[in-house]
């Protein structure tokens, strides 16, 4: 299997750490341990594995950043299994900070803040989509923010670095094949103790919630989006949905906050040219007014302002990217297309 890369390596020291922040596209912010800014060694191999990435990314003393920020400009809901494999890894996360050793994977989600930060490391990832892998959804959002440092997180450990060795030698048509495999493993080491009979029904409802989720990502732009298309198409009485929706603030809260998230990520996008009004009313706001109020009040900007701070310059490091890499992709985009 081809896998896509990137390497500063063969830059002047002085555009290394702009190249890779390039590379990295605004998924995240980078901040380099090292202050005097002279040099950043770095490389990244991805396996595309079909609703799922595999990374291998090599690099010194940094930080990375999921802020609020990034989560409006690219709302990404995909579920990272990450692996260290000699240094130490400090979370925040939550409220809460605690820190990785070497060796032990943990999970985060692209959905959330927080921020992740390592000495000179070998890192191995696992990016699971949620439409892909969404069976699982209850045991990775129950493991997010935590360290796997029991038995079962050493096996999923050995097998991420098996996963590595494997799969420049996996054939294009083994691909399906290995999505299935990798999410079978996932479901082994995350599957909950056996409960009696009856303890089960909070698993069950992160499941429900899941599916409601789902469904309305898949519905965004339906005018017929609302409690009884979801009651209908879910099979759920309409005071089902609503228990299961009240830390959403409820049905209608959530779904026009997934419509507003859209139209600031569309917003931010420069390839996307159509008007603010164009926007609003693929996303079923027919009040331009209302549309106006409901996403000053969600983000405390108008959409123009959003759409004028996006149309910022991108660093040179963009294109240093673009030359480094045969593909001319960027770590952004390979997550977006999963």
């Amino acid at each position: 299997m081809r896998a896509e890369t990137f390497s500063t390596s063969n830059l002047p020291a002085p555009q290394q750490f702009d190249a890779w922040t390039g590379w990295i596209d605004g998924a995240y912010d980078v901040v380099s341990s090292d202050s005097s800014g002279n040099s950043f060694n770095a490389a990244c191999q991805i396996w595309q594995i079909g609703g799922g990435l595999v990374t291998c990314v090599r690099a010194p003393a940094s930080r990375l950043e999921r802020s609020v920020r990034h989560i409006r400009r690219n709302p990404l809901h995909h579920w990272i299994i990450t692996l260290g494999r000699y240094a130490t890894t400090v979370i925040s996360s939550r409220d809460r900070t605690f820190a990785v050793p070497p060796g032990t994977p943990f999970v985060l989600s692209l959905a959330d803040e927080w921020t992740s930060e390592w000495s000179e490391d070998e890192r191995l990832q696992l990016c699971l989509s949620r439409d892909q892998f969404g069976h699982l959804a209850p045991e990775l959002d129950r493991a997010r923010g935590v360290a796997l440092n029991t038995t079962i997180g050493g096996i999923l450990a050995d097998y991420l670095v098996l996963l590595r060795r494997i799969l420049p030698d996996v054939a294009a048509d083994d691909v399906p094949r290995l999505r299935d495999a990798i999410g079978a493993m996932v479901a082994a080491c995350f599957a909950p103790e056996k409960n009696p009979a009856g303890a089960a029904e909070p698993q069950i409802d992160l499941i429900r919630i899941e599916r409601v989720h789902h469904a309305v990502r898949n519905y965004l732009r339906s005018p017929a989006l609302g409690q009884n298309l979801l009651c209908r198409n879910l099979q759920l009485s309409r005071s089902k949905l609503y228990r299961l929706m009240e830390s959403e603030g409820g049905v209608a809260h959530y779904i026009q906050r997934q419509r507003l998230l859209e139209a600031y990520a569309l917003l931010c996008d420069p390839l996307v040219n159509r008007s603010v009004t164009a926007i609003a009313e693929s996303l079923c706001f027919a009040d331009m007014s209302g549309f106006n109020r409901a996403f000053r009040r969600e983000f405390g900007a108008t959409p123009s302002d959003v759409r004028a701070s996006s149309r910022i310059t991108p660093k040179q490091g963009a294109s240093a990217t673009c030359a480094n890499n045969a593909a001319g992709t960027t770590m952004r985009a390979l997550l977006t297309a999963v």
